[in-house]
């Protein structure tokens, strides 16, 4: 064969550098080769759709889908019918909600993922209408929510200085009247709900993970009244008015482990608690329009389950039975017993469905999982109980490549979820089936102590100074590799996102001898820096989970654990992924880690997008993450 030409050698570069976006820095990393680039297009556009919400007055959908980079709000008219646009543009819109009664949808939207996110109203039955930002386009502003009559919005924003959460009460229609009904002095408060006659507000006041408390305020005096207990600390999420507004319901681990239905009398203020729930955490409950039925999610093993209650009488009644997966964002249609919700399952990418609790009807109303040329295998997983280094028994979930085309001890893929209030889930893997179906590697979700899903007590196992014991979890599952016969320990890698990528670090430092080579996603390289340096309005919240840098005794603890003040006992290779208006994790971060593995002589390969914030979300940026991390670990990991 003859040598190649000039003019294919220049073709080929092309094709090399254009896999490159213009918004990514990409520092040590190769060129990404042409054969690789075909070979993972499969496995680039499988996302899905998400169910956001019902149409105000009749049975159509709102969800999302991508539109060209970036997802957007769509409305469907009949199930699997034709998605029309309702938002567009270069920044993801992931949420709307229609005016109750009426034609106006409320949605929000950030720039470059900074998470400062302004509210618009755009009027459905206007075409020509442009949409009006209700926010001044600079603050952060979240939790909106309609009045029953749809004439008011409420919502928390920190327009006033950066770091406290201030309530507002905003009229839907010109002038846009606005009012503030509370001033706070922390970040932690937020509207969920009001009341069905208009002049109350339920309020959630936020204090990390371990204690949250409810209120509701008269929205004419302002006047709050506190409706959670007094005394101990309970946590208390998703809460609703019911009963014409005589009751509150939420889930709750109050006198308990697991966040269970939870009724409060809002005269007598008595909590109780409803029977005939599985043993496992709740994780989004509604309330029917006319009050008479409560939809509750639980969370079993990681898997959704559907669950109903009649709450005339208290009692739990018959649920539709749903496609194993996990389900998310439920909300019952207006006058209807009919909830939404998207559902992730192993063979199909996130999709919008509908449950009608009165008929036991489930349908169907995306189906976007994409159907490429290639068939695409989708394993069922299993889950891996190991004992820890105290007994507690740690959950993970694992993936494992097909015997029969990958014989043999297979190698690992460890992936740690981001939170540490989080919880690796069964679900569509999307383009990670590239590592199972083409190189052959097993995927292995450990949810160390700390993670959500398991109880309130396990949640609390890894708090502030007793963060290192989650460390050691990574052991006891490392040492369950070694006993597999289908999984070969001398080729692992850690992968992680925000805390699971400090948790990847956190691996490549504590056991330098155990892993290959490791992915840090958006992750802590040093705690007591990252109190310091992330957004204002997050810091508290963050330090009732790590602990007070403030304090010396804590501050040296978390010296001692932070990756980025021990890189020196790094023997692995590593890729660090980062956005530039990153919130939450600053790129400092990324750029304290990447410099500390730097000077000690360590290989890094570093991936900066500057338009991007706590994670890759335009397809570009995030089809180059991908062919930059399948080149990574077919370097690394394979050999």
């Amino acid at each position: 064969m003859g040598r190649p030409s000039l003019l294919s050698l220049l073709l080929c570069a092309v094709a090399v550098r254009a896999a490159v976006p213009p918004a990514i820095v990409a520092e040590g990393v190769p060129p990404v080769p042409p054969a690789l680039t075909a070979e993972l297009a499969p496995y680039l556009s499988l996302g899905g759709a998400g169910f956001r919400g019902w149409h105000a007055t009749r049975r159509a959908a709102l969800v999302t889908t991508r539109i060209g980079e970036a997802s957007h709000l769509h409305l469907m008219e009949a199930p699997l019918a034709k998605r029309t646009p309702l938002t567009g543009g270069p920044e993801p819109v992931k949420s709307g909600e229609m005016q109750p009664g009426g034609s106006l949808l409320l949605y929000a939207a950030d720039v470059g993922g900074n998470e400062d996110y302004q509210l618009h109203l755009k009027d459905l039955a206007d075409p020509k209408a442009k949409p009006h930002r209700l926010t001044d386009g600079k603050s952060r502003n979240v939790g909106a929510c309609w009045s029953r009559d749809g004439s008011r919005l409420a919502y928390a924003t920190n327009r006033r200085n950066g770091k406290d959460t201030d309530i507002i009460v905003v009229e839907a229609r010109p002038p846009y009247a606005e009012r503030v009904v509370h001033q706070g002095t922390s970040a932690g408060w937020g509207p969920v709900a009001w009341s069905p006659d208009g002049t109350r507000l339920l309020l959630r006041q936020s204090f990390g993970q371990a204690e949250s408390r409810l209120w509701t305020m008269d929205v004419a005096t302002t006047q709050k009244t506190r409706i959670t207990p007094e005394t101990g600390r309970a946590y208390f999420t998703q809460p609703a008015f019911a009963e014409d507004g005589r009751a509150v319901y939420a889930l709750s681990d109050h006198g308990g482990d697991f966040l269970a239905p939870t009724r409060i009398d809002l005269k007598t203020g008595e909590l109780r608690r409803l029977e005939g729930g599985p043993a496992w955490d709740g994780e989004e409950l509604v309330v029917s329009d006319d009050g008479a039925r409560l939809a509750v999610a639980f969370n079993v093993e990681g898997f959704s389950e559907l669950r109903c209650w009649d709450l005339a009488t208290g009692r739990p009644l018959p649920a539709p039975k749903l496609k194993a997966g996990v389900l998310s964002n439920l909300l019952f249609r207006p006058g209807s017993h009919e909830v939404g919700f998207s559902l992730n399952s192993e063979d199909s990418a996130s999709d919008a469905w509908s449950a009608d609790l009165d008929t036991g009807a489930v349908t169907r109303w995306t189906d976007r999982t994409s159907k490429p040329k290639k068939t695409i295998p989708s394993p069922e997983p299993t889950v891996a109980r190991v004992r820890s280094f105290d007994g507690v028994s740690v959950p993970s979930l694992v993936y494992h490549p097909d015997a029969a085309k990958f014989p043999g001890k297979r190698p690992v893929l460890m992936i740690f979820h981001g939170g540490p209030e989080g919880q690796s889930r069964p679900g569509y893997r999307g383009s990670f089936h590239y590592y199972l179906n083409e190189l052959g590697v097993a995927l292995v979700y450990p949810n160390v102590r700390g993670s959500t899903g398991y109880g309130r007590k396990y949640l609390a196992l890894d708090d502030g100074l007793k963060r290192g014991d989650a460390i050691k979890d990574v052991a006891a599952v490392l040492d369950w590799v070694a006993r597999s016969d289908r999984l070969d320990a001398g080729r692992v890698a850690a992968y992680g996102g925000s805390y699971g990528g400090f948790m990847s670090l956190a691996c490549l430092v504590n056991y330098p001898e155990r892993f290959r080579c490791g992915v840090d996603n958006v992750g802590i390289a040093n705690i007591a820096t990252f109190l310091r340096d992330t957004s204002d309005y997050r810091r508290g919240a963050r330090r009732l989970e790590y602990g007070d840098e403030r304090k010396p005794e804590v501050k040296a603890f978390l010296d001692g654990i932070s990756p980025a003040n021990h890189a020196d006992k790094i023997r692995a290779p590593l890729l660090i992924v980062q956005g530039k208006n990153d919130p939450r994790v600053p790129f400092t971060e990324a750029e304290r880690m990447r410099d500390a593995v730097k000077a000690r002589g360590g290989a890094v390969w570093y991936v900066l997008a500057k338009d991007e914030g706590h994670g890759f979300v335009k397809k570009a940026n995030a089809d180059y993450q991908f062919a930059a991390t399948a080149l990574f670990l077919r370097t690394h990991l394979l050999d």
